[in-house]
C-alpha cells in the first residue's frame, strides 16, 4: 500500500485521549495516520476512526528504541518513505506530594515522558529529513511553564520536553525540519482519573475543588493541526494555558503562586 502523494502523521499515545482525537482530526482531513500505543484495546478503538487504507497501527513501547525503528520502517513502507508530522504524544502522569510518588513511578515518568520523546526524535529524523516541510510536535504541558505542587516530577519531564523542542528546532533547521512544543492546560483525558500517590483522591477531584479549567481533547487536536500548518515553536492550548504562558514570562513568581492554588490541598 502506498500513500506517497498524501500527507502523513505518526502519533504515539494514539489509543486514547489527545492521541485518539488527533488521529481522527487528521484522518477526517485525508491524512494517512500512523497509530502507536502500548494499549492494544485502545489502539483497536482508534483504528475504527480512520479508513483502513489510510492507516497503519503499531503496538509498541516508546521506551524501546529498536521498536521505534521497526515501527517507523513499516510506516515508511506504507507512505512511500515520507513522514510529514511526528507527534510525540505518549505520556503518563503521577499526582501527589513528591515523597509519596514512588521511585518506580518517578522513573516511569522520566522514561516515558522524556526518553520516549527523545527516542522518537532519533528514530524519526531520517524520514523527516527526506520529507519536505516536515515537523516534530512534542506534547509537553502547561506544567512545563511553571512548576506546580503535587506534579514535581511530571513538571520536570515537561520542562525537559520543552527544552528539547526548543533546542532541536534550532538544530534541525539545517535539515529543513521544524520542532514545536504543545503545552495544553488540563485536558479531559484518562490521566485526570489517576489517584494521587498515597491517596485515593483523583487529580480530577482536586481540580474540581478549585474550579480549574478542563478543556476537551478536540481543542488539542485542532491545535496540533494548526501547529502542523503554522510556524510556532511554543503552542499553549486553552485560554488558561495562553494566560499562564504570558504571565510566566512576565511575572514568574506571581504565576507560580496562582497555579499552586489550583492544585494545593491540605496535607
Amino acid at each position: 500500500m502506498s500513500n506517497s502523494a498524501g500527507k502523513s502523521i505518526f502519533i504515539t499515545g494514539a489509543g486514547s485521549g489527545i492521541g485518539r482525537a488527533t488521529a481522527k482530526h487528521f484522518a477526517d482531513r485525508g491524512w494517512f495516520v500512523g497509530l502507536a500505543d502500548i494499549d492494544a484495546a485502545g489502539l483497536a478503538e482508534t483504528q475504527k476512526l480512520a479508513p483502513q487504507d489510510r492507516q497503519y497501527a503499531s503496538l509498541f513501547d516508546v521506551r524501546d528504541g529498536e521498536a521505534w525503528r521497526q515501527s517507523l520502517a513499516q510506516f515508511a513502507d506504507a507512505t512511500g518513505g515520507k513522514l510529514h508530522v511526528l507527534f510525540n504524544n505518549a505520556g503518563i502522569a503521577r499526582f501527589g506530594w513528591f515523597e509519596d510518588v514512588s521511585e518506580a513511578d518517578a522513573n516511569a515518568l522520566i522514561d516515558i515522558n522524556i526518553k520516549g520523546v527523545m527516542l522518537g526524535c532519533y528514530a524519526g529524523l531520517p524520514l523527516l529529513k527526506a520529507t519536505h516541510g516536515a515537523r516534530i510536535i512534542n506534547t509537553a504541558s502547561a506544567a512545563g511553564m511553571i512548576g506546580a505542587p503535587k506534579l514535581a516530577v511530571y513538571a520536570a519531564t515537561k520542562f525537559a520536553v520543552r527544552g528539547l523542542s526548543e533546542a532541536l528546532d534550532l538544530e534541525f533547521e539545517r535539515h529543513g525540519v521544524r520542532v514545536s512544543c504543545l503545552m495544553p492546560w488540563f485536558i479531559e483525558t484518562p490521566l485526570l482519573d489517576g489517584n494521587a500517590s498515597g491517596s485515593n483522591q483523583r487529580m480530577r477531584d482536586s481540580l474540581g475543588a478549585t474550579k480549574a479549567d478542563i478543556y476537551p481533547v478536540e481543542l488539542v487536536a485542532a491545535a496540533v493541526w494548526d501547529v502542523a500548518h503554522g510556524d510556532v515553536v511554543h503552542a499553549p492550548v486553552g485560554k488558561a494555558a495562553k494566560r499562564a504562558w504570558v504571565m510566566s514570562r512576565l511575572f514568574p513568581n506571581f504565576t507560580r503562586r496562582q497555579i499552586a492554588k489550583s492544585l494545593k490541598q491540605p496535607q
